[in-house]
């Protein structure tokens, strides 16, 4: 039986790992996708806000020429860090079920069965969309996912959303070529966008490159035009894609189906501040899944934590029988 059984293969699971090979701890990490899934599926051209020493995890260096580490950088870092630390990590596995146990929890995986004193939920939120909830929404042409501006070269774009994904897209496919329409349900662009980012983007709407409709919602799309709803009525524009940067959220469903308790307004789940256990005993969590819906709630740079927290408890609870 393995101590422990880290479900996500992030940063924050690997950081877990990481202190539990420190404690002499026995672990498995099982990843449903490749390694640093979540930040493998950012756009290509993504910038980091934080700087590097703030993602760093288990006190090794992230060594980077920019002041801010991109995608590319973060993705190699992440990589050096387990292969250099022999992290028993299975990707490409889904887990798909967790039951208690004598002496801990059986875990039921796309390929196997692990039995484990102790489970660590790292499974972060980037996997579900945050649906608009409108009619053509399941068009191929609408996108909740961004890689790459060139694919939108000279075609009419619409971007929901005024955060930091929703900016970049839609500066980035302007800057390829794109006729950019943003819609954004406030009255501005949040002030959560980088700050050498929201300059820009607000530079490009007063000039009139990129038109803007606040306190607006896109209401439908088709085939070839989108209506959006503005405080001067509705509005029909020519459209050839619908770049949906609404957020995500955790898998709830699986939370819940796991007995972790769940509030009802932001569905964020029952935990210990101080330990991460959840109602569940043996049962932790690490990173963002902690936040619930408020996904602007824990980062890399502060949820590192969450690893020592949980590998301090694991140990004390174990020196205690």
């Amino acid at each position: 039986m393995l101590d422990i059984l880290i479900i996500g293969g992030g940063p924050i699971g690997l950081a877990c790992g990481l202190a539990a090979q420190k404690a002499g701890l026995s672990f498995v990490i099982v990843e449903k996708g490749c390694l640093v899934n979540s930040l493998y599926n950012y756009p290509s051209t993504m910038t980091f806000f934080s700087t590097s020493e703030k993602l760093e995890i288990g006190g090794i260096p992230f060594v980077t020429i920019h002041n801010k580490p991109n995608r590319a950088e973060a993705l190699e870092y992440y990589r050096r860090v387990a292969v250099s630390n022999n992290l028993p990590i299975n990707l490409f596995e889904e887990v798909t079920q967790i039951k208690p146990s004598a002496g801990g929890y059986t875990i039921t995986s796309s390929r196997q069965t692990y039995h484990a004193k102790k489970v660590i939920l790292s499974t972060g939120f980037y996997d579900i969309s945050v649906n608009l909830d409108i009619p053509g929404e399941d068009l191929p042409k609408v996108k909740h996912y961004y890689k790459d501006p060139h694919y939108y070269a000279m075609q009419n774009v619409v971007v929901v959303g005024s955060s930091n994904s929703a900016i970049d897209v839609a500066l980035e496919t302007y800057r390829k070529g794109a006729n950019v329409t943003l819609v954004v349900r406030g009255s501005e662009i949040s002030n959560r966008v980088k700050y050498w980012v929201r300059p820009d983007i607000i530079n490009r709407i007063k000039e009139g490159s990129v038109k803007a409709y606040f306190n607006s919602n896109l209401a439908a799309i088709r085939e070839h035009e989108v209506d959006i709803d503005t405080p001067d009525g509705k509005v029909i524009i020519p459209n050839d894609f619908v770049m949906a940067m609404t957020g995500y959220k955790p898998n709830f469903d699986f939370l819940a189906k796991l007995g972790i308790n769940l509030t009802k307004d932001k569905f964020i789940p029952e935990y210990n501040q101080h330990t991460m256990e959840t109602n569940m005993p043996g049962m932790y969590l690490a990173g963002v899944v902690c936040g619930g819906l408020d996904t602007h709630l824990w980062f890399i740079e502060n949820s590192r934590i969450h690893a020592d927290m949980i590998i301090n408890d694991i140990v004390a609870k174990d020196q205690k029988k």
